[in-house]
């Protein structure tokens, strides 16, 4: 099913943006796992609209609301029902794209597959889908914590500027210290300014966000078609904006030889294995080899901004059309915990996909 993600630990997400909610079913966790609401308010409190000058203002207190597998704050193994009521919507904001097709949103496409399109904030096309994935990436960093895993995603670029370092230099407990969520305070003042001088010209601007993994053990991944890069890729592409996926050395990585980009074994101190780099990205084979995890991910800049464009209706007649309404003129600082959900919830299911691996 297209609206389900995950093989033993899986998420299937409903509802649209301008109908009475969104929601997810998380099914195949583990019981007794201790979760407590609080844990995934704080996450939605991270992707909710409204939280700073760069986001969207549209106001949307994102208040989770627990309908099932959830009992004296531990899973109880039965499916988990959440599910966020939409408050702030603004419909009327969207009755001039009826009949017309935005550039570079899904209109054209899901009118051509479906025959009909839910046209107030896209619908099921929306970003604000992605809050359902996040309440339910909190239960599996719940069950990636027993195992002493830790995940963090940060905004490493935005337009042209980049953070100069790698995340090895980087103090990521700085992530939330800004509302750019980049660990590098002076390069998180210079997106700033970028976000709200792009903002003020009614435009948008794209950017990356880098995910890390520490402490995933060796063995996550399935040979040839699930492997583990591959099924992080895929958790990537799913989300809306993302337009590219790199890990490890990425397309960085065809400037070395050989001789330069393989990764050479050690055991170290404490009788681990271990490699001298790490340019692999802590995957060899599709399969976790115990070094860190690290990946990029590209947003294209938000596809709806408020200056006229040419387009088509749905007639086939060229019109110009204008955006109206509430949106963000950068994505990447909502787009982190997203991140963070997504490679929460491919890990939780590699993890359990590997104790079905040995006798």
């Amino acid at each position: 099913m297209s609206n389900t993600f995950g093989t033993l630990f899986r998420i299937t997400t409903f509802g649209e943006s301008h109908g009475p909610g969104i929601g997810v079913v998380v099914d195949g966790c583990p019981a007794g796992l201790a979760v407590e609401v609080a844990d995934i308010q704080a996450a939605l409190d991270r992707r909710r609209p409204g939280q700073s000058d760069l986001t969207t203002p549209r106001k949307e207190a994102d208040q989770v609301e627990v309908l099932s597998g959830l009992f004296q704050g531990y899973t109880t193994g039965t499916p988990i029902g959440l599910f966020i009521r939409n408050q702030d919507q603004a419909s009327h904001d969207y009755s001039h794209i009826e009949h017309a097709y935005r550039p570079s949103h899904a209109d054209y496409t899901y009118d051509q597959k479906y025959g009909r399109r839910d046209y107030r904030g896209g619908g099921r096309s929306s970003a604000r889908e992605t809050a359902a994935r996040v309440a339910a990436g909190v239960i599996a960093q719940k069950l990636l914590a027993q195992h002493g895993i830790q995940v963090s995603s940060y905004v490493s670029q935005v337009g042209a500027i980049q953070v100069p370092v790698g995340y090895e230099a980087l103090d990521l407990g700085l992530i939330d210290s800004n509302p750019v969520r980049c660990p590098h305070p002076e390069t998180a003042e210079r997106m700033a300014d970028l976000i709200r001088q792009t903002r003020d010209r009614h435009d948008t601007v794209g950017g990356v966000v880098t995910g890390v993994a520490k402490g995933v053990p060796v063995g996550l991944g399935e040979p040839v078609f699930d492997r583990l890069h591959a099924e992080l890729g895929h958790a990537m592409l799913s989300i809306n904006a993302v337009k590219g996926f790199e890990y490890g050395s990425g397309f960085s990585g065809v400037l070395l030889f050989g001789s330069e980009h393989n990764d050479a074994f050690y055991t170290d101190e404490a009788g681990q294995v271990r490699t001298r780099t790490n340019h692999s990205g802590g995957i060899q084979g599709g399969i976790s080899n115990g070094q860190d995890i690290y990946f990029r991910v590209a947003f294209k800049p938000v596809a709806t901004i408020l200056q006229p464009q040419a387009t088509i209706n749905d007639q086939g007649e060229e019109i110009t059309l204008a955006g109206k309404g509430r949106h963000d003129p950068c994505v990447l600082p909502r787009a982190v915990p997203i991140v963070d959900a997504m490679t929460s919830l491919v890990l939780a299911d590699m993890l359990l996909r590997a104790r079905s691996n040995k006798a």
